[in-house]
């Protein structure tokens, strides 16, 4: 039996990389919420989440935001349209994820899936429904409790 003690631990976690993502609740009129699925081939495929992705190095989260908004469902956002509400912080095997999640209610343009993703609008109360990577399920208690 493997037996770790707090410090070995801690050391460990504190040594994986860091990973910074950004995403994204994106609120339609009727105060549905759009979700993603993971498309085939990708980590945690079929899992739902909220829309976004990584930050590079010489972007801010809202950059990267627009950027992948753009990239991903074709659509325009403004960085002055993005809302920070809450964010994040899970340790996966291998990195630990910090996911700032903003808040979306204006955007140009017909959201289309650009990378063969599923998409769906979801009310507020139905999202802990959906199976989702283990980062995404706190910031789903707390949109509920929001909206």
């Amino acid at each position: 039996m493997y037996e770790l003690n707090a410090t070995d631990w801690f050391a460990r976690e504190a040594a994986k990389p860091k990973l910074l993502v950004t995403a994204v609740a994106l609120i339609d009129t009727d105060g549905r919420v759009l979700m993603a699925q993971r498309p085939a081939g990708k980590s945690m495929a079929g899992l739902w989440e909220f829309p976004g992705g990584k930050v590079h190095d010489d972007e801010t989260p809202e950059t990267a935001l627009v950027r992948e908004l753009k990239e991903e469902l074709g659509i325009d956002i403004s960085e002055s349209c993005l809302a920070p509400f809450t964010f994040a912080s899970h340790a996966y095997e291998s990195f630990h994820l910090m996911m700032p999640l903003y808040l979306c209610r204006t955007w140009k343009g017909t959201i289309t899936p650009m990378e063969g993703q599923q998409l769906k609008w979801v009310k507020p109360v139905r999202l802990n429904q959906l199976p989702m990577p283990p980062a995404d399920i706190p910031l789903v208690a707390m949109l509920m409790d929001y909206l």
